[in-house]
Parts: structure tokens; C-alpha cells; sequence
């Protein structure tokens, strides 16, 4: 079987391309804004005329109907003489902005440079924004070491954009670097940027950071409102400190701010995933008391905190009361519902959930599909299956990359590989990118069928598309290269895994040190054994079997011994496989030392 992997690669956009091209376009132009050369500052004053929006002559802004109208006045800017101040510039470069169109911005902005028309920090400040904007905050900050370079004194509007802009794309730590930065070079932060760094903080789950800039806030004689109050109390209930989040209640009450449904629903999720049912009553208690109503979103975390914990009548009679208080259930609601279901094994059930959806007005998408998909796959009911997937494309709705990597796991295990190739390459045919649980999915099922150069060359394909393989992708081919007898590349590919600089995990070596025992050489699983500790990475259950089993077979039974007493002092127990090994032994020798040991320990 040959997989098809070709190559995605994330191009950055070639913003200096996009404006060039629509500088050649052939624009016509109305006979009021058209004249010779002799009168070309007049011809720009009639564009400037018919497009700026002023108030009492002041004009602060232009106006556009469309992007043409905007580089037809770019153009005739360029080429009067002599040419308009920079102001002028930067307030069409602003209404260009205005209408989104970025790329456009930074390819101008280039052409100003070559038609030797100066950039000020203004300017830049466009510039800036617009790459920030664009998710290409790191050619932002080249524009920012620009105006350090030239010179240009920096105010809070540089700052809080690049701030925004690594907020945006994830780099809240580089966001934070900057913002102590700023704050050495003598700026104050103002409301704006401390409100752009705590939901920063907050998006990327780091608790620590949005409770710091939450006490400089309030330090700094800010007044805290409801919003950042919420986002704080949001990010550490979803960290499980729960006691420091209702610290932060009681400072908002006393502060005289009520909560509303977003700040409770925020605790009550994080009651449920605790199982604190009684806190969840007392707060639901004290939204009736402060007349607030449950909505669709705190509804939906109390049916699926009672289906996480199987508590499936009490999560319907949540769907029933939502209804009596006209609150309709969605897609979510009955997602989790189906999900439960599922997971006790009654899909009959789940499916009448998944079927009822639609005439109760709802209407199923992707999500709620994957769910059910799911659910037949882990019963192998791979038929059931594939019904649902084709008519999720009857219907309109684009299977995504976790249903096809259900699918195609369910398909190596029941051992239809043709269909596993088939769903692989419709899954490439409809622009769907395999993710590391996609490879994990077929590198397991490819080994464990058999197909091992196909896996291999599947491993290096992953590589060449840039996408960095994780430990779990090494542990699954090591295990399928030594499962299939090729120990010695399984040896080759462990020292590669220490040469990138990977940390091998628990997993990773309970595998080579199995694999050293099925080599018969039990001495060398040993030291492996041993080495796991000084790297930091303690033997389990499995580790304590592994290697006891390896030197039973071997027949060293004090070495087996020493390692069984080890276990057990720590805790560990004998697994079935080990026990019926030493009670093979028992029964050839019932009189040595030895086995009178392994009856004690047993």
C-alpha cells in the first residue's frame, strides 16, 4: 500500500506583490479630477475634495466607497508636485486600514519608501499595525527595531499595537517581555494595554500573569470593572484555583461589583469538574436570589457535568427544566447527551438523541457527527460508521480532520487497509491537513498490519511537512520496529531520539527495555532500568514487570528476586503474565532458596 503525502507549507503572504497589482490597473477617472500636468495639484485637490469626510474644514479622514477609489488617489498623491505632506499620507493609509485591506496598506507604504517620500512614526505606526493585523507580528517588530534605529521617540499607541499583536497570535510571554520593557523606558501603561495583557494571559491560560496585572491595575488607581474581574475569574477556575478565584468574588463584591451569568457559569463549571455539587446548588441559589436567569451556556455546563460523571437522568432532567424555562437546548447540549451515551456503551440510545435532534429544531453539525461516529468506530461498527460519514457529505457538511482520523483508526483495526488508503487520500483530495494525532493514528495501524516501510516512509513524510514529530510518534515506531524484530534499527532510532534533544518518556523506555529482553540480554534492560531514574523519569508497574519477566526468562532468579522485593517495597504488585512465570517455577522446584522467596513475595 503506497500513502500519497505531499507537501503543505505555510507561506507568508507577499504583501509587496498586492499592491503592485492594483497600481496597474486602468483606472478611469472623472473629467472634475482629471487634467493636464500643468494643473496636477488641482487634479489631486478634486479627488481630495470629493473623497475626504470633513467637519467645520477640518478634515480628519477619507472616506471611500471602495478600494479602487483609494488607489486612485494614492496615485494621483504620488504624482503632483509637489507631493502632499505626510499627514495626508497617513490618513489615507488609515482609511485603507479602516477597510481591512492590510496587505494593500504595506505594499504602499513600500511604494512611498522608493518614491523617497518619508515614513514618520505615524506612518510606521500603520505599518506596524497592519502586519500585526495581518498574524505576522514578527515582521511588526522588524518595523519597531526600524523606528528604534532611526531615532523616532516611541509612544504608547507603538507599544500597546505590537503588544496586541503578540497577544493575538499566542506570544503572551514576548507581549510581557515588551511590556516591562516599556515600562523602564519611563511609559505608564494606560487602561487599554492593561486590558490587552490580561486577556492575553488570560487566553493562554496563565493565571499567574493575569492575577499580577490585575493587582498593578488596581496599584495603579485603575477602577476594575465586571469584564477584567471575569476574565480572571475565568483563567483560574480553568486551573483548578478555585479558592483564589472566589477571593477574587469577594474583592469584587466589596468593590461593590455584582456578578452577572458569565462570572458564575465561569464558577459553576469549575464546581462541576470538581464534583462540588453542593457549591454548584448555592451558587445556583444566589443567581435566583440576584434575579439573574440561567442561560444556554450555564445550562449546557450543568448537563455536561452530570453526564462527565455518568449521571445521565440528572443531566436530562437539566434538558427538561431549560425547556420549562424556555431556554431551547443546542447542539452542545445534545452533544453531551450523545457523548454519554456513547461512552456507557448504549449507542441504541445515543442515536435516538442524534435522530430527535433534527425535529426538534436542530440542527446537527460536525461536532455532534464526530461524536456518533466515534462511538460506532470503539464498538467497530465500521458500517454504522461510514452511513453517518457519507451522509454528513450528503448533507452539506465537510467531514474534518477528526473524523477522518477516527475512521481511518477503525478501519486498521478490523484490518481493512484499502479502505484506511481510500479515506487517507480523500482525506488530502479535500484539503484536510493530517495533525499529529492523524500520524499517531496511522503510524500505529500501518505497524500494526504489517506495513512498516510504508510507516517509515509515512514518519519522514510528517518531517518534510514541517511538522515536528513528539515523543508518542518515536514510542510508537520504536515499539512496532521492535514488535516486527528489527531491533537494532528500534537502537539506532532511540540514540537519535537523545540527538534532536527529545526527552524520552516513561513509555519510551518501558518499550527498549522490553525490547532488550526479547534480545535476551536482561543485564543491559537493567542498566537501561537504572538509567531512567537519573534522568529523571521513575520505573512504574509496567518497568518493575518488564524487567523482573526478562531476567525469569533468562533464568536469574536472585537478579529476578532482588528486582521483585524492590517492587513490592515500593509499592508495585506482580501482573498476571509475571505471576504465571513465577508459578511455573514453584511448581519445577518447590525446595530452593529461590522459590521459597517467591512464595513469600507471592
Amino acid at each position: 500500500m503506497i500513502m500519497k503525502c505531499k507537501l503543505h507549507k505555510t507561506v507568508l503572504p507577499r504583501f509587496h506583490q498586492i499592491g503592485n497589482h492594483y497600481s496597474l490597473l486602468h483606472i478611469k477617472t472623472n473629467s472634475s479630477s482629471s487634467s493636464s500636468s500643468s494643473s496636477s495639484s488641482s487634479s489631486f485637490n478634486g479627488v481630495y475634495s470629493a473623497t475626504n469626510s470633513s467637519k467645520k474644514g477640518n478634515r480628519k479622514r477619507y472616506e471611500f466607497h471602495n478600494i479602487v477609489d483609494a488607489l486612485t488617489l494614492f496615485n494621483k498623491m504620488t504624482h503632483v508636485s509637489p507631493k502632499p505632506c505626510i499627514v495626508e499620507f497617513n490618513k489615507l493609509l488609515g482609511s485603507i486600514v479602516g477597510m481591512k485591506h492590510y496587505a494593500i496598506v504595506v505594499s504602499l507604504c513600500k511604494q512611498m519608501e522608493l518614491l523617497g517620500i518619508r515614513h514618520d512614526v505615524y506612518t510606521l505606526n500603520i505599518l506596524m499595525n497592519c502586519f500585526c493585523l495581518s498574524n505576522c507580528v514578527n515582521f511588526g517588530f522588524s518595523v519597531f527595531g526600524k523606528m528604534l534605529k532611526l531615532g523616532y521617540r516611541l509612544n504608547l499607541v507603538t507599544c500597546s499595537t505590537l503588544i496586541k499583536g503578540f497577544c493575538t497570535q499566542g506570544k503572551v510571554g514576548q507581549a510581557g517581555k515588551l511590556f516591562d520593557e516599556m515600562v523602564l523606558m519611563g511609559f505608564r501603561p494606560d487602561l487599554y494595554i492593561y486590558t490587552i495583557m490580561v486577556n492575553g494571559y488570560c487566553k493562554m491560560g496563565n493565571s499567574d500573569g493575569a492575577v499580577r496585572m490585575l493587582r498593578e491595575m488596581k496599584e495603579r488607581g485603575f477602577r476594575l470593572d465586571l469584564v477584567a474581574y471575569t476574565s480572571v475569574i475565568d483563567c483560574l477556575c480553568k486551573n483548578k484555583y478555585v479558592s483564589e478565584a472566589l477571593d477574587i468574588v469577594d474583592e469584587m463584591k466589596g468593590n461593590g461589583i455584582q456578578l452577572d451569568v458569565v462570572t458564575y457559569s465561569s464558577l459553576i463549571r469549575a464546581m462541576c469538574s470538581l464534583g462540588n455539587w453542593s457549591e454548584v446548588k448555592r451558587l445556583l441559589e444566589e443567581m435566583e436570589r440576584n434575579d439573574l436567569k440561567l442561560n444556554v451556556v450555564t445550562f449546557n455546563i450543568l448537563v455536561g457535568g452530570f453526564c462527565k460523571e455518568g449521571k445521565i437522568s440528572e443531566a436530562l432532567g437539566v434538558v427538561a427544566m431549560m425547556t420549562r424555562k424556555g431556554v431551547w437546548p443546542n447542539v452542545i447540549t445534545y452533544s453531551e447527551l450523545i457523548n454519554r451515551y456513547c461512552l456507557q456503551g448504549e449507542l441504541s440510545e445515543a442515536r435516538k438523541v442524534f435522530d430527535s435532534m433534527v425535529n426538534l429544531g436542530c440542527e446537527r453539525n460536525v461536532f455532534s457527527y464526530n461524536i456518533m461516529v466515534n462511538g460506532y468506530c470503539k464498538t467497530n461498527k465500521v458500517d454504522k460508521a461510514l452511513e453517518l460519514f457519507h451522509e454528513m457529505t450528503r448533507k452539506g457538511l465537510a467531514p474534518d480532520v477528526a473524523t477522518y482520523t477516527t475512521l481511518m483508526g477503525c478501519m486498521f483495526q478490523v484490518g481493512r487497509l484499502s479502505d484506511a488508503e481510500k479515506l487517507y487520500e480523500n482525506m488530502r483530495a479535500c484539503g484536510q491537513v493530517p495533525n499529529r494525532i492523524t500520524y499517531s493514528v496511522l503510524l500505529d495501524g500501518l505497524f500494526k498490519n504489517g506495513q512498516i516501510d510504508v510507516a517509515l516512509e509515512l514518519f519522514h513524510a510528517m518531517q518534510n511537512n514541517e511538522l515536528e514529530p513528539y515523543i508518542f510518534h518515536y514510542n510508537i515506531l520504536l515499539d512496532g520496529l521492535i514488535e516486527a524484530k528489527h531491533f537494532e534499527a528500534a537502537t539506532r532510532l532511540f540514540s537519535h531520539v537523545f540527538a534532536i534533544g527529545l526527552k524520552p518518556s516513561l513509555p519510551t523506555y518501558n518499550i527498549m527495555i522490553k525490547g532488550l529482553c526479547n534480545e535476551g540480554l536482561p543485564e543491559k534492560a537493567y542498566d537501561l532500568f537504572k538509567k531512567m531514574e537519573e534522568d529523571d523519569c521513575f520505573p512504574n508497574n509496567i518497568s518493575y514487570n518488564i524487567t523482573i519477566r526478562g531476567f525469569l526468562q533468562r533464568n536469574y532468579l536472585s537478579k529476578a528476586m532482588k528486582i521483585l522485593h524492590e517492587m513490592v517495597n515500593k509499592g508495585f504488585s506482580a501482573d498476571s503474565l509475571t505471576v504465571v512465570m513465577l508459578v511455573n517455577l514453584l511448581a519445577v522446584n518447590e525446595e530452593d532458596q529461590p522459590t521459597y522467596e517467591i512464595r513469600q513475595a507471592l
